[in-house]
């Protein structure tokens, strides 16, 4: 080890020099704490930069998907509105048109359209509009043990009716049809020996 103050060459064990017995230093401990100490600086060095690259990289990203972010909602925004319009404007149609049709088929009930009554024997023609239509009947037969009746017939060859025979119980019976017609019909109404008669018309409507 040489001597830093006379420069005489000592041993490497030596920590005096044997010339002028200055303390000897071991300059490899020196290097060896200095190259120490480089490296722990060169790695926070190394930590300082790499973080701070990744906060630049992280910030320049997140301004990018933002970007994308808002860029992508204009896009969704003027496709619902554009496409969005016709697109309610269709489900409203359908929802009223529903709610018509609906509406349409609730409203629609057996309506009354003529109401015919009698007693006796007899007959009599009627006149019925068109549409869906419906006949209801009934009679109560006078007790002599004849062959009472009450018939209605139609032009279109609809018809109905109740009747009883010599020996048949003295009650009321009744009787019902039903019919669609594009076009008026007539219909006669003939009765026999009866105490009462109703006919009722109805149309579905």
């Amino acid at each position: 080890m040489k001597c830093d103050n006379c420069g005489f060459e000592n041993k490497n064990s030596a920590k005096f020099c044997t010339k002028c017995g200055a303390v000897l230093e071991k300059k490899e401990e020196k290097s060896a704490d200095n190259t120490k100490y480089i490296i722990i600086a060169l790695i926070i060095v190394i930590v300082v930069l790499v973080g701070c690259i990744g906060y630049f990289a992280g910030t320049m990203n997140t301004g990018e998907v933002q970007s994308n972010d808002t860029s992508a909602k204009n896009t969704t925004g003027q496709s619902v509105s554009s496409g969005g319009g016709s697109s309610g404007d269709s489900a409203q149609t359908e929802t009223v048109s529903s709610s018509q049709s609906t509406s349409s088929s609730e409203s629609k009930s057996w309506e009354l359209i003529g109401s015919y009554s009698g007693s006796g024997s007899g007959s009599q023609t009627i006149s019925v509009p068109e549409g869906q239509i419906r006949v209801d009947l009934s009679a109560y037969p006078i007790k002599n043990y004849a062959t009472n009746h009450l018939y209605v017939t139609g032009s279109n060859g609809q018809s109905g009716g109740v009747d009883w025979g010599s020996y048949s119980d003295v009650e009321t019976r009744s009787d019902s049809f039903s019919y669609t017609s594009s076009s008026s019909e007539t219909f006669t109404i003939d009765y026999y020996e009866t105490v009462s008669w109703q006919v009722d018309f109805y149309r579905y409507q």
